[in-house]
């Protein structure tokens, strides 16, 4: 590992099998804690080059334990979070709209690091027991329509990088890889990325593979639709602007999609929007990212039809129906 940080410090870059071998050695726990956080740091001081993101990637895959749930084909809905804008789960409960409108959905998530309640967090407060049993998994997606993957179960090598993670509490390359390494590989992706050289970068890698995929980013900063202002989509052979009047949307306040202070509040904020009790802000900025990823899925190619589909999962309450069936 000295070789390689010393490398950096020289303001070079890795090659993708450089950046591969080094992550599968921080997975099996083959360098100290001080020298994997001075690792991280160097990517928290500049940007990754696409070799070094796709040895990265690489290396989680080859590194985690797989789920085979093709014969669904599943869609996840992930952002790489690390916007700081602590927003509530608003990518989490979409993944239920979309699985209420019958696109089946493999959820990816983690534990909050640099935001306070992670998609794990709030699942497992609401009473979500995580499990890697594949015959489990490939159940809920029969039953419910979705499953969720809570990311340490599938990546164990990870454990070694966690602590380190907790500790730093800041964004690190974890986070844009997050949205890549989904251990089912499902060939749909609606990805929310923190700023827009990111969404560049991801769709010159997804354009390398099978993906249906769109990448969203909010021009004020969020990894997700926000409505607060226009925002970038880019999609396998498109790439817009869009404002929220292009959804038939308001625009909106930054505090009106607030997560909440404290576990309690952000699952309440969760249930509200499942059980369509919630604020019109919170509702449409849901329905707003449930009907790109009806996009992305091919659901349909009519942006007002997709508003519609999502809009008429949450009303119907197939959504609810969906997460209750989860749960069970």
């Amino acid at each position: 590992m000295k070789a390689i940080l010393n490398h950096l410090f020289e303001y070079k870059t890795l090659s993708k099998e450089q950046a591969r071998q080094t992550l599968i050695g921080i997975g099996q726990g083959a360098y100290n804690a001080s020298q994997v956080a001075s690792f991280l740091t160097v990517y928290m001081m500049r940007s990754l080059r696409v070799e070094e993101l796709q040895g990265f990637r690489d290396a989680m895959l080859e590194l985690c334990l797989p789920v085979d749930l093709d014969a669904y084909d599943p869609m996840d809905l992930c952002g790489t979070g690390g916007d700081g804008k602590d927003t509530f789960n608003i990518s989490t409960l979409s993944s239920f709209v979309v699985a209420g409108a019958g696109q089946r959905v493999a959820k990816h998530g983690n534990h909050g690091v640099s935001s306070l309640v992670g998609s794990s967090t709030v699942m497992e407060h609401l009473g979500y027991r995580f499990t890697n049993d594949v015959g489990e998994l490939q159940r809920k997606m029969e039953t419910a329509g979705i499953c969720f993957l809570h990311a340490p179960l599938f990546h164990p090598a990870m454990k070694n990088i966690g602590p380190i993670r907790k500790e730093l509490g800041v964004k690190t390359f974890f986070n844009v890889l997050g949205p890549m390494v989904n251990p089912a590989r499902p060939q749909k992706q609606l990805v929310g990325v923190f700023n827009l050289e990111l969404a560049r970068l991801y769709a010159y890698l997804y354009q390398q593979t099978d993906k249906q995929f769109m990448i969203l980013h909010a021009l004020d900063g969020y990894d997700e639709i926000s409505l607060t202002g226009a925002f970038k989509v880019i999609s396998n052979h498109t790439e817009l602007l869009l404002e929220p009047k292009d959804l038939g949307m308001t625009r909106l306040s930054p505090e009106s999609l607030a997560g909440g202070q404290t576990l309690d509040e952000s699952a309440q904020i969760f249930m509200n929007v499942l059980n369509n009790q919630a604020t019109t802000a919170q509702t449409q900025a849901v329905l707003a990212n449930s009907a790109m990823a009806l996009l992305a899925a091919g659901k349909t190619s009519d942006r007002d039809d997709a508003v519609s589909m999502a809009r008429e999962s949450l009303e119907s309450g197939r959504a609810l129906n969906c997460f209750k069936t989860l749960l069970k």
